[in-house]
């Protein structure tokens, strides 16, 4: 869905030269990378109170009313009967199993595109009454780095003393991935920690982009107990008439453009993908810092997989971050090849075309002249 936000206003000339992403290879500690699993800008304002139910789908409404209960269950002491779970000798080993709270410890909201699941899933985020060291917000993708990053014990160890872990766009196409967080949440359980979580489906599914539940409830295997699922039924609010993609400007356009507008970033595109081999996913969100625009010279279609899943975390932070993104060459529409929007990483592809069009939408204002 495009941003609400106004874009930023060209100043008539930048006092400097335009940012370049290709110049940023920032290091960022342990601390920021768990400290910044809150909602994005683009959730920090939604509340239950601003999901509006459609009086035609009443399992909207339920949904809050179920949410909302479920956060104020996770008031008060953490679940193993103190603020952080119970561990072994000097800290280390595994945490002992916590009393079994009455009631599913986590929720997956299990619904089609563009029905609100990710409004919902921060709301409750919001909504929960701990403090946010003591709640994490991420994306599948996120939470995937993050292991990457710290490793899974460490991980396992940061994220064991919180109230609350929700978990966006959880993805059933990466077996090896699914395991991986499977398993860290299953440590994660057994130190008290509640879930909450969306999907996608897996490919291939008669009617996928409808319902995941029994595709998600089945891949994470011996959680499946833990979780209550919340149908949501509603219509995909970004087939809403939303206007087409604008078509790219020259280079000429883009560079003024970057040029004339304070904090925004020039790049050449093939320029930028060679970069982003050079940084691990996690600090894409800090290789995004200040930026008020990105500005892209040369778009041309990405050459392999590897290359187009780094690009597709890196529009998914633009996205986040509501960056606009004013660009020359190909349409967005045109970044990924047939074999690749047929793979089975298609959803990934889409939800970047439909978020880096989204993003090209929110630039056009850039562009004076």
């Amino acid at each position: 869905m495009s941003s609400s936000s106004a874009a930023p206003q060209p100043s008539p000339i930048a006092e400097a030269s335009p940012l370049s992403l290709c110049a940023r290879e920032p290091r960022v500690p342990a601390d920021r990378l768990v400290a910044e699993m809150v909602p994005p800008p683009r959730f920090d304002s939604v509340r239950f109170g601003t999901y509006i139910p459609d009086p035609g789908q009443p399992s909207q409404s339920e949904a809050v009313q179920v949410l909302e209960s479920f956060a104020a269950g996770l008031g008060g002491a953490h679940a193993s009967g103190s603020g952080k779970p119970r561990r072994g000798l000097l800290g280390f080993g595994r945490a002992k199993a916590p009393k079994t709270p009455a009631g599913p410890r986590g929720v997956y909201l299990d619904g089609g595109y563009g029905v609100g699941k990710t409004h919902l899933l921060a709301s409750l985020w919001h909504a929960t009454p701990a403090e946010p060291s003591l709640k994490a917000f991420g994306t599948f993708v996120e939470l995937t780095n993050l292991v990457g990053a710290l490793g899974f014990q460490q991980t396992v160890q940061t994220l064991s003393g919180h109230r609350l872990l929700c978990i966006d766009e959880f993805e059933l196409d990466d077996p090896g991935d699914t395991v991986l967080v499977s398993t860290l949440l299953g440590k994660l359980v057994d130190a008290g920690v509640a879930l909450a979580a969306t999907s996608n489906t897996l490919p291939g599914k008669l009617g996928e982009g409808r319902f995941a539940a029994a595709d998600f409830l089945r891949e994470i295997q011996g959680l499946s107990a833990h979780f209550r699922a919340l149908r949501i039924d509603g219509e995909d609010y970004r087939h809403r008439g939303l206007p087409e993609a604008p078509a790219p400007f020259s280079d000429d356009q883009v560079t003024r453009a970057a040029y004339a507008t304070e904090g925004a970033s020039l790049d050449d595109f093939p320029r930028l993908l060679d970069h982003l081999a050079k940084v691990h996913p996690s600090r894409y969100g800090a290789l995004t810092d200040d930026l008020k625009a990105v500005c892209l010279t040369g778009v041309e279609p990405v050459p392999d997989q590897s290359t187009a899943l780094r690009l597709v975390v890196l529009a998914d932070r633009l996205y986040d971050r509501e960056v606009p993104v004013l660009a020359s060459g190909l349409p967005f529409d045109r970044l990924f090849s047939e074999e690749m929007l047929n793979g089975g990483y298609r959803k990934k592809y889409f939800r970047a075309i439909s978020r880096l069009t989204a993003l090209a939408r929110d630039a056009r204002g850039l562009v004076t002249g």
